[in-house]
């Protein structure tokens, strides 16, 4: 039988169609084959039970120890920032989990930094805190993670933006750095019980330094200073001449640097220390050591322009080489996972916009990997478990 012209026609498009539809198909999943390469799965796991308490406050910063002599690691949490607010301590149940909180004092603070050291040598963790415009204060521990109020530290009304601690005067009890934002800044000489009436300053009234790092990086013996200076200030290293005198300075960076957070380490293991900073609307950068201390030599291992507002070094892989964690304000935090020579892989941790004033590396499971806690302002308190195994 012959087929009329209009069959052969029909036959003939619907052939077509269909070498159409197979291109078009195998070109789709082509395509989603290319994409599924190109997604990372984040190494680090959270959930809306990971968290530290349900209340969207302030946070600004952190700290992590053992508070309640149990073994595991607990964390306090400083909350206000410019408005008053009530600080918190949360402790591990022994397997990561913050299921009992308490309150840390009877009033609220406009707190920005907290500490955990044992500033009395009695061999517990005590708790101090930074405030702005209002007084610091110290908690002694009863060494079951029960907190009483000890005494103050540094200038009365001062715009304090972080503290950090270093045996800075070498006689073995732990000092207090203060960073006033547009004041001078402060070191708290503690006297061996945890009183800090001796106070020393660093810097300039016109300083805007929100960090410092306090490590002995000229390695002569004594401690010197690292800051982290913002609004459009030139970044500084301050070396001690041995007596706590502050002199003389080595600048790194450009002359308007906006650094919110400074963290040294030797991060390319030629046994110079190298200055790691989070830049607000900026590359954040690395500036390698060398024995003559010029911090020429740099690296934008993140060449994002993002409010890079905290950071910290750790081993997450546990490779043997630093890798890097950067904390953001509106845009994702990050992990910097370090190559070597092959230079720095991203990795998003949580793919969501928080105001991340402080972030941490620290193991809080006891499974020998670095695990990230944030302290976010107006949002929820997240940690991320490691699962890079």
């Amino acid at each position: 039988m012959k087929m009329n012209l209009f069959n052969f026609f029909m036959i003939n498009m619907l052939n077509r169609t269909k070498q159409i539809l197979k291109i078009f198909f195998f070109l789709i999943f082509i395509f989603e084959c290319a994409s599924q390469s190109n997604k990372t799965e984040s190494s680090f796991q959270s959930s809306n039970r990971l968290v530290l308490g349900d209340l969207k406050l302030k946070t600004a910063s952190l700290d992590l120890g053992d508070v309640d002599g149990d073994g595991d690691i607990d964390i306090v949490v400083a909350n206000g920032r410019h408005w008053p607010a009530q600080n918190q301590v949360f402790f591990n149940n022994g397997s990561g989990i913050f299921t009992v909180s308490k309150n840390l004092g009877t009033l609220s603070s406009t707190s920005y930094s907290t500490e955990l050291g044992d500033f009395d040598n009695d061999g517990d963790l005590d708790i101090a805190v930074g405030n702005d415009r209002a007084p610091n204060k110290i908690f002694e521990n009863d060494g079951l993670g029960n907190f009483k109020f000890k005494g103050i530290f540094g200038s009365l009304n001062s715009p304090t933006r972080n503290i950090v601690l270093s045996d800075i005067d070498q006689d073995n009890d732990l000092d207090i750095l203060i960073t006033n934002r547009g004041h001078v800044n402060e070191i708290c000489l503690n006297d061996g019980n945890g009183y800090f009436d001796q106070v020393l300053f660093f810097g300039s009234k016109s300083d805007s330094t929100i960090d410092v790092e306090a490590i002995d990086i000229d390695f002569d013996g004594d401690i010197d200073l690292v800051l982290a200076n913002r609004d459009s200030q030139q970044n500084f290293i301050y070396l001690n001449d041995g007596k706590l005198n502050f002199n003389k300075k080595i600048a790194f960076g450009s002359e308007n640097e906006n650094t919110r957070a400074v963290e040294v380490a030797d991060i390319n293991n030629d046994n110079f220390y190298d200055i790691v900073c989070a830049n607000i609307n900026a590359p954040n950068t690395i500036f390698y050591g060398n024995k003559s201390l010029n911090y020429n030599t740099s690296d934008q291992f993140d060449k994002g322009n993002d409010l890079s507002y905290s950071l910290d070094v750790g081993d997450f892989d546990n490779d043997g080489d630093p890798d890097i964690v950067v904390g953001n304000s509106k845009s994702p935090n990050s992990v910097f996972f370090n190559l070597g020579k092959k230079g720095w892989k991203k990795e998003l941790i949580k793919k969501e916009n928080f105001n991340t004033y402080d972030i941490k590396a620290f193991d809080i499971n006891g499974d020998s990997f670095l695990d990230i806690i944030e302290s976010n302002s107006d949002d929820l308190n997240y940690y991320y478990i490691n699962k890079k195994r």
